[in-house]
């Protein structure tokens, strides 16, 4: 990405973060509507955002390099959710809200690649002088 880092700054380096997060929390959300039906299944979340903007928050006022470094360690973290069940099986899974979660995962994921796909376009504009 060193290419990309010189001609966008950090940008396509972070969208390639959140579209990790984004495939991440599909594979999470599905495999959670996957065990709706199972007895003492807790479903699971993933979190990003948090541990993201605070490791951008530390590199602030450092040099590009150092931005980079921390948006290429940023991680997220698959968690149990161990709240309260309706299911008498102990099964967790709100099965419409897991449907709602992963369209709206799909869209955010959609609009990132439309993203990268743009600024694609606009620097292959330029290149062409057009």
């Amino acid at each position: 990405m060193s290419v990309g880092n010189n001609l966008w700054g950090n940008s396509i380096s972070m969208m390639s973060k959140s579209l990790d997060y984004l495939w991440a929390k599909q594979k999470v959300t599905s495999d959670n509507i996957a065990n709706a039906e199972t007895p003492g299944y807790k479903s699971k979340y993933i979190t990003f955002e948090e541990s993201y903007q605070n490791k951008l928050k530390a590199t602030a006022k450092r040099s590009g390099r150092e931005a980079s470094l921390a948006i290429g360690s940023a991680r997220y973290q698959v968690k149990e959710n161990n709240g309260e069940s309706a299911k008498l099986d102990g099964n967790n899974v709100n099965t419409e809200v897991q449907m709602i979660e992963l369209t709206r995962t799909a869209l955010q994921y959609q609009y990132g690649i439309e993203s990268v796909n743009k600024d694609i376009a606009r620097l292959s504009t330029v290149i062409k002088g057009q």
